[in-house]
């Protein structure tokens, strides 16, 4: 059974209250992957019919970033690789799954993919990202205050 994510209020790639937001929806499977089926428009294209990589770089970002945040982690981003295989198409189903990798004492280690209709991998990626509870306390401090 999977259980879905909260919507991330104002998120570019997740958010119900931002009106340019990709509007993705996701859910932890019980094996502790973030998963999700979207479809991306003309507001995310690049070349004609497909989306622009920027568009799946930011997906990625999320989902890969997302699980380790999901699997209780306070973590900041410190290296992203995405890696292009595909175009992916627009109108049309899109997979993709995040999961960790590799938890270490400070680092913990993510990888993602966007996938085709037809289970071909079109995006793949790899996170690092750095155990960082101060950073966060200091940004919700502030916006409780203002």
């Amino acid at each position: 059974m999977k259980r879905q994510l909260p919507y991330h209020g104002w998120c570019f790639v997740c958010g119900t209250d931002n009106p340019h937001s990709i509007g993705i929806t996701w859910y932890i499977e019980d094996d502790g992957r973030l998963t999700s089926e979207f479809t991306l428009t003309e507001a995310h294209q690049g070349p004609p019919g497909h989306a622009h990589g920027g568009a799946s770089a930011a997906i990625l970002d999320e989902a890969m970033g997302l699980v380790v945040w999901a699997a209780g982690h306070k973590v900041a981003a410190v290296n992203l690789e995405i890696n292009y295989h595909k175009p992916l198409p627009l109108l049309q189903p899109i997979f993709i799954e995040g999961r960790i990798s590799q938890v270490d004492e400070r680092k913990i280690f993510s990888v993602g993919e966007i996938k085709l209709a037809d289970s071909t991998v079109a995006v793949s990626g790899r996170g690092i990202y750095v155990v960082a509870p101060k950073l966060f306390e200091s940004v919700f401090l502030r916006g409780e205050k203002s």
